[in-house]
């Protein structure tokens, strides 16, 4: 995992698990940009492989549901925590549009509503060529940290 992941977190946390041994590291997550207060996005990729197809030949659905995920969740945290909330999912609806078998995986998460309890996300993953291979929908909780 590159330095840039790590850094894509509110200044001075420490994760309970560490990036390299987290499951976003398993199947190959880089966070590569986030800009929550501006544009309010989180980008990242992730390189197919044999360790991410599915039987079909196809890479596993949850792969995208999984990035989705981290990076609204991500996104939500560089916000929250800083404010003494937690950021954790809430839901997701991801859906497989085009089936893809190898090459980076982009994926841009755009926040689309800053609730005080809740935030919601869009997350769009696209192969090498641009095209849309997987749509999300992420919500992601925001609750008052605990002592």
């Amino acid at each position: 995992m590159s330095d840039r992941q790590i850094t894509a977190m509110p200044a001075g946390f420490t994760p309970p698990v560490p990036f390299d041994a987290c499951f976003d590291a398993v199947y190959g997550l880089e966070v590569v940009g986030a800009d929550v207060a501006g544009e309010g996005s989180v980008s990242g990729h992730v390189e197919a492989g044999e360790h991410l197809l599915a039987a079909h030949g196809a890479v596993q659905g949850g792969v995208f549901a999984a990035a989705a995920e981290a990076l609204a969740s991500r996104g939500t945290a560089l916000t929250v925590i800083p404010e003494g909330f937690a950021a954790m999912g809430q839901g997701n609806d991801t859906t497989l549009l085009e089936p893809l078998t190898s090459g980076v995986i982009r994926f841009e998460a755009q926040v689309r509503s800053r609730g005080e309890d809740a935030w919601l996300w869009t997350v769009e993953a696209r192969d090498e060529a641009g095209t849309l291979v997987a749509f999300s929908r992420v919500t992601v909780a925001v609750r008052p940290l605990r002592a």
